[in-house]
């Protein structure tokens, strides 16, 4: 029997488990959005934080049993198995990993050093926080995922790195770097059914990270944008949920751009 309580969800005519997803970073900003939002189309989630423990908790809270609150640094190895085990032995299994705690960055142009100001140890701050954390919470999931042969890793990455409206070198080189984590593990563990692919969302408004956002690039980037819009929490969030679906079966190694068309591949 699971700790937590079992959500079963009828399909076809047949009663299924449903599904339990980890989301890093996720007691504020888009990773709250994304908790919410998969919650609501029928997910068990477990929300992951660092330092955010009241909205954390408040957020489990608000979503009930079907939610699990649990502290852990993901760029720190044994913090982040402790929290695959504690979540795996509530709801009884993980089935998806969305990658999205942001550690340390805040999207302000007024602020951004310019790359001659820059530090590597900038660069290692955030591809610790992305490219490590991505991997930390991955390769701690991949053997329960290649036991049933089952499971899907979804990274959150940023149009930036193919339109750089304002130059956030250390951000977006570490997110570039996640498409290539993202493709090679999709290429190597399609063979055990698990799926890879990656969301990058354009600017979002608003999250804490880009609160401090100007409001002339929101509307600079509004008025480049076919549909004339800034990307919100929800449209990432909504994408992320069907990446995580069965609809999503056949989709793997793909980075699919949630901007309003700012970007087109």
């Amino acid at each position: 029997m699971y700790e937590g309580y079992a959500f079963f969800i009828l399909k076809k005519g047949v009663i299924h488990l449903a599904k339990t997803v980890l989301v890093t970073g996720s007691g504020r900003g888009l990773g709250s959005c994304i908790v919410e939002t998969l919650s609501e189309n029928g997910f068990n989630v477990i929300i992951n934080y660092n330092k955010s423990k009241e909205k954390a908790e408040a957020l489990q809270k608000k979503i009930g049993s079907q939610a699990i609150a649990i502290q852990a640094d993901v760029t720190d190895r044994q913090a982040v198995e402790k929290m695959v085990e504690k979540g795996t032995g509530h709801f009884g299994q993980i089935d998806v990993v969305v990658n999205n705690a942001l550690v340390n960055f805040k999207f302000n142009p007024t602020t951004q050093k310019a790359f001659k100001n820059l530090t590597y140890e900038d660069y290692e701050q955030q591809l610790d926080g992305t490219l490590k954390a991505a991997f930390n919470v991955s390769q701690s999931v991949i053997p329960q995922f290649i036991e049933r042969k089952d499971g899907a890793i979804i990274n959150i990455g940023t149009n930036l790195y193919q339109n750089p409206v304002v130059p956030y070198h250390e951000y977006t080189t570490a997110k570039a770097a996640l498409i290539g984590f993202t493709r090679n593990i999709a290429a190597e563990l399609g063979q055990y059914g698990i799926r890879a692919n990656i969301v990058s969302g354009g600017l979002l408004k608003t999250t804490d990270a880009s609160a401090v956002t100007t409001p002339e690039v929101f509307e600079l980037i509004a008025d480049s944008t076919p549909l004339r819009k800034v990307t919100s929490p929800q449209d990432v969030a909504n994408m992320v949920a069907y990446l995580c679906s069965d609809a999503a079966d056949g989709i793997t190694g793909q980075n699919i751009t949630v901007d309003g068309g700012l970007t087109m591949n």
